[in-house]
């Protein structure tokens, strides 16, 4: 297993397969895996030709598009590490993430990105773009150097302890942190992935994540094609709700994976707008952030497939557990499902591993976990401690060893000394018939320290009120869990995987509390 590599395995189905579809990019073509190979290979010889080598950190955004599942393979299998990065960023924001990830090139697609080049050019980056017209064509890289030997490629060995991709954190509590994954740490966990959904050449599916997130890239792209799997680009280049279950239907998908904003905008759009016909689908998983009872629910009795709820984090190179398959165990409705290919363990703040039923702070270890954030030693120390990784979330396992999470340990609230879960709260409001989304709070209160209150968007055409989320609280929640207000908005603010922003949503709130009127997120 140390000696395991991600390129390795790429190259192996490669060979395995080379005839099956790899990558389509809807309605325009389709890759085989060895046409695949063939033009990754290349571009990595034209990356190293111009001077990318091991070490090296190429900073890609693009839509999810094939130039960037080329660029991207291409750039680790030259040993170099690739930094994906959000193409909505702010020419600030790229500044900061091509400055901490020591770029040192930008590659876009032929269109390009100014906000990107602006910054690489300030920050003296080269700025390079790839396109590729179609399965037959040669992929176009406006590198300088255009000549290129493919045997300086053959000739390279990918070591496990290469540095292969390089991310940052959310940031959603604190400055983003540096987060630098291995190829074993990217074999491990692809791995990991294949076996728990026992992903096969047989398995197909269509992409509605964006690959700069390690839940699209290592869940929906990488898994797949670790597997001899078939993924689907949308044509727009991102989610659509408008064209999925076409692409769906049309290239035989037999599962995704998405945030739970997502499936509920594919479930709203079902039971406004349903579909003449679905694929027969082996089933859905949901990441990212925590899906309620209630959706779980509506999903799996719309499209009659098993809801797999999993849970996963940047430094764990994605999935750390997952709620099984149904022929391997029932899967929970709230529960995040049962470790996968790691250690877990809940510990009190002493490290002392505690009994079913008791919460703690989930913590693991595994060759999927990285081994420390870049430059800052600080968070490593706080993150590294009784020699395991602490992952910040408050959980317990039941006595089937399934783990449930309670929230993140910093937006627990503590209202007069009883801790109160933000989730939990969620997920009951969510099941009101009313409520389309919705996330709780903390705020200051002199009496108890805390108070909670929530956000609410309503569905379309309801005339819910803060009377009637109130008494369906109490219906349903201790009192003290009961939200003291309640407010009403258009939209939640979201991070560009689709978490919804507590903190954010919080800020908000707070700062318009004493005002007649909120202001709407998006307005």
């Amino acid at each position: 297993m140390e000696s395991f590599t991600l390129t390795e395995s790429l190259k192996q189905v490669a060979g395995e397969f080379p005839h099956r579809r790899a990558v389509s990019v809807s309605g325009k073509f389709d890759i085989t895996y060895y046409k695949l190979h063939e033009v990754i290979e290349l571009a990595a010889s034209r990356l190293l030709s111009n001077g990318i080598g091991a070490g090296d950190v190429v900073a890609l955004t693009f839509p999810n598009t094939i130039e960037f599942v080329i660029m991207f393979l291409a750039v680790i299998r030259a040993r170099a590490t690739a930094a994906p990065l959000n193409p909505a960023y702010t020419t600030e924001e790229f500044e900061f993430y091509l400055s901490d990830s020591e770029s040192k090139l930008l590659l876009t697609s032929i269109e390009g990105i100014s906000s990107a080049q602006a910054a690489a050019s300030k920050l003296k980056i080269p700025h390079a773009t790839a396109t590729l017209h179609d399965a037959d064509s040669e992929l176009a890289l406006s590198l300088s150097q255009q000549d290129s030997d493919v045997n300086s490629v053959s000739k390279l060995t990918n070591e496990p302890s290469d540095v292969a991709l390089f991310l940052h954190t959310s940031g959603t509590t604190s400055r983003p942190k540096g987060v630098p994954l291995t190829q074993l740490n990217l074999a491990s966990s692809v791995k990991n992935i294949k076996s728990v959904y026992n992903l096969t050449d047989s398995d197909s599916t269509v992409l509605v994540l964006p690959l700069f997130h390690v839940h699209g890239l290592i869940a929906g792209l990488l898994s797949s094609l670790g597997a001899g799997a078939a993924v689907t680009l949308p044509s727009a280049g991102r989610f659509s709700a408008s064209t999925f279950w076409q692409d769906m239907n049309k290239y035989k998908a037999t599962w995704y994976t998405a945030v739970p904003t997502i499936h509920q905008i594919i479930l709203d759009r079902h039971l406004g707008n349903p579909e003449p016909v679905y694929p027969k689908l082996r089933f859905i998983r949901s990441c990212s952030a925590s899906l309620a009872p209630a959706i779980l629910a509506r999903l799996e009795e719309a499209f009659g497939a098993p809801v797999l709820e999993a849970y996963a984090m940047t430094e764990a190179t994605h999935l750390m557990a997952s709620n099984p398959l149904p022929e391997n165990g029932p899967h929970k409705a709230g529960s995040v499902g049962r470790p996968v290919g790691q250690e877990m363990v809940v510990l009190d703040e002493n490290g002392v591993p505690q009994v079913a039923n008791v919460n703690g702070e989930v913590c693991i270890r595994g060759s999927n976990v990285t081994k420390g954030y870049k430059n800052n030693p600080e968070a490593n120390k706080s993150a590294f401690r009784f020699g395991w990784f602490h992952t910040g979330d408050l959980g317990y396992f039941d006595p089937d060893g399934y783990l449930h999470l309670v929230g993140r340990i910093k937006e627990l609230i503590n209202r007069g000394g009883e801790k109160i879960s933000p989730i939990e709260v969620d997920a009951v409001l969510l099941s009101h018939p009313d409520v389309a989304q919705v996330v709780a709070f903390g705020v200051p209160d002199d009496k108890y320290g805390e108070e909670i209150n929530c956000a609410i968007v309503p569905r379309e055409g309801s005339n819910v009120d803060e009377a009637e989320v109130q008494r369906f609280c109490k219906k349903n929640l201790a009192a003290f869990k009961v939200p003291k207000k309640v407010f009403f908005t258009d939209a939640l603010p979201k991070t560009a995987s689709g978490k919804i922003q507590r903190r954010i949503v919080a800020e908000h709130f707070l700062a318009q509390i004493s005002t007649a009127k909120v202001p709407k997120f998006g307005a």
